[in-house]
């Protein structure tokens, strides 16, 4: 019981620096939502049921401009590819929670991936970490995408306030002490250079991170490869 408690503690403790800012983020949507003409039923459904960031800001954007529900969901699609890869990363580590591994497949995303990962390959497999932190995460997006939709006609733009800055700088933050190894870091500059060419290239387009995060870590794996070969 004192273990679990310490668990649960530490989940919460870790995982508050960037509930905040997954908070000012779900802020900024729920006002978007509301200035798109979103009702509050549906920015609370996509909030339970979607639950990611990225997608829910994409949907607006998309659907005040008149796209159809087939561009939607294939965009939608495409940004959440990255979670079949961090589903099969964070297997491992939330196999003891053999009856809830559905109930926390919901919890897969980019926040609770990093979190997670940093636990597992410390600790070891921790499913109830995981829970606690995925659960922060998914009721501050909740709580302040309904805080958004309820003040959202008082905010002419969140991009003024700096709502739209706060989430990315928090993350950086977060994985900036894991890029050590020389898999990580090459993985980490061919994104970087991928990203600012693709931008260079293709100004403004939606798909920049999406290529980058998908063929980045080819880079990494070949340089691990190519480190177990020497090591042998």
């Amino acid at each position: 019981m004192a273990t679990q408690k310490k668990i649960i503690k530490s989940g919460f403790v870790e995982s508050f620096p960037l509930a905040i800012a997954i908070a000012i983020k779900g802020l900024s949507f729920g006002v978007l939502a509301t200035q798109a003409k979103f009702s509050l039923v549906e920015i609370l459904a996509m909030s339970i049921f979607i639950f990611s960031g990225s997608v829910q800001m994409v949907t607006v954007a998309m659907v005040a401009g008149g796209a159809s529900l087939t561009s939607v969901l294939l965009t939608a699609t495409l940004l959440n590819l990255r979670n079949i890869l961090y589903g099969a990363s964070l297997a491992e580590g939330l196999s003891p929670a053999k009856k809830w591994r559905w109930l926390l497949s919901m919890g897969v995303s980019d926040e609770p991936f990093v979190l997670g990962s940093a636990r597992f390959n410390k600790y070891g497999p921790d499913p109830l970490y995981f829970g606690v932190v995925a659960g922060c995460f998914y009721l501050a997006w909740i709580m302040s995408s309904l805080t958004g939709s309820l003040i959202g006609t008082g905010i002419a733009k969140p991009e003024e306030w700096g709502l739209d800055l706060a989430f990315p700088i928090t993350f950086v933050a977060l994985l900036i002490p894991g890029i050590k190894e020389k898999p990580v870091v090459a993985t980490a500059i061919i994104a970087a250079i991928m990203v600012i060419g693709l931008e260079y290239l293709i100004p403004d387009n939606q798909f920049s991170i999406i290529i980058a995060g998908f063929l980045a870590p080819f880079v990494g794996i070949y340089y691990l490869k190519r480190g177990v070969k020497s090591a042998e």
